[in-house]
């Protein structure tokens, strides 16, 4: 009888229908706040292994002393590898760099990483007075959108045509997003079920809907895919669920960069929204561990790196200045020490030529001027 129960609430769930539109259909979605039913015995014990996991993650976040420090580069991940999604090439190390030492050709790319941490790093900020909402999703869309290709976009601002995803044109393209004006009171839908308390639905199953959701109804003309995981994380601090933003999923959907798309296009083909809840879970348990086994290697390395600057004598409380900022970005000049430290260049050098001989930094530009510093072996924690 449970089972026939569950099989019937499995298909009772409809994603939308297509629209004609004349020239080509576009997809409607269902209004997604209303109660939600859960009885798949899959489907719970990974819930239950996903709320585990965060929660063993979440302890860091009071277990490591200033673990602000060490966010910046989480947040520095999730940058490149959301927009490595949307086909940037930007890499990590590329990420740390100024500007100016950019390839002019790169910039671009390097513009839009440097967007979405900004963007991210101003909506979790927000969360502290605007609630998950529309408004704090179009404020973090603007910021986002300035000054890259997607400028001319209406940045911050829900799209006032249609758009579509894949293909030359919208007669051929992949999926086709509903119609603009439904995009206001699809938006309200999913911001009232992002704060319905009258309905019991596991918040990781409710944010995992609300991405699938969010990708579909497609808001804006571009940045969609960033703005959707990005929410991803600000809805998981909203929630409490974390304290820290410290959880991204962008590394697994790029991992999994086929399945990630074949499984939401499945939802709106077969109303199969249980693949994309495993799908979803399934991530979140992989980069929960994944963050856990970081955050233990940068205790350990953090460990190995005092052991070895206690022994510089005079200059140890200069070095502890310098890793300080390298915890935060792994990557420095001489004029970064010498502001951190208030030396002058000549003792700057001295102090960077003691840390490359620990091993502990490593130039990485091979000219004479302008060298560059790595803190390698704590950037590829993160890789």
């Amino acid at each position: 009888m449970i089972k026939e129960r569950a099989n019937i609430l499995m298909k009772s769930f409809k994603a939308g229908v297509k629209v004609n539109q004349g020239s080509y259909k576009s997809f409607q979605p269902e209004f997604i706040n209303r109660q939600w039913y859960v009885e798949d015995m899959e489907l719970l014990n990974l819930l239950s292994q996903a709320d585990r996991q965060l929660g063993r993650l979440d302890m860091y976040s009071e277990y490591i002393p200033n673990i602000d420090l060490f966010i910046s580069m989480h947040v520095l991940k999730e940058a490149t590898k959301s927009s490595r999604i949307e086909g940037t090439q930007t890499n990590m190390e590329e990420a740390l760099l100024d500007q100016s030492d950019i390839a002019p050709e790169k910039r671009d790319d390097w513009n839009e990483v440097q967007n979405y941490i900004e963007a991210l790093n101003v909506a979790v900020e927000m969360l502290q007075t605007l609630p998950f909402s529309s408004r704090l999703i179009k404020g973090a869309h603007k910021i986002l959108m300035q000054g890259v290709r997607g400028e001319h976009k209406q940045p911050g601002e829900f799209r006032n045509s249609q758009n579509w995803i894949g293909g030359a044109s919208i007669q051929d393209a992949v999926f086709i997003p509903p119609v603009h004006n439904s995009i206001h009171e699809l938006m309200s839908d999913l911001e009232k079920f992002a704060h319905n308390q009258d309905i019991f639905f596991p918040d990781l199953l409710k944010i995992g809907l609300i991405h699938y959701q969010f990708e579909t109804i497609h808001p804006f003309l571009d940045g969609n895919g960033r703005v959707g995981r990005l929410l991803i994380t600000l809805y998981l601090i909203e929630r409490g669920i974390l304290k820290k933003p410290i959880l991204y999923l962008s590394d697994f959907f790029e991992r999994n960069k086929m399945l990630y798309y074949d499984n939401l296009t499945q939802v709106r083909e077969t109303n199969n929204i249980q693949q994309w809840f495993k799908f979803f879970l399934i991530g979140i348990i992989e980069t929960a561990k994944k963050g856990i086994e970081t955050f233990d290697n940068i205790l350990k390395l953090k460990e190995e790196v005092d052991s070895k600057t206690q022994y510089l004598g005079s200059r140890s409380a200069s070095a502890q200045k310098v890793m300080e900022l390298l915890y935060q970005t792994p990557i420095v000049d001489v004029n970064h020490v010498t502001k951190i430290t208030g030396q002058s260049s000549p003792t700057a050098y001295k102090l960077i030529a003691e840390l490359e001989s620990l091993g502990i930094l490593s130039e990485i530009t091979g000219s004479k001027r302008g060298k560059i510093y790595l803190f390698r072996q704590y950037l590829d924690l993160f890789k």
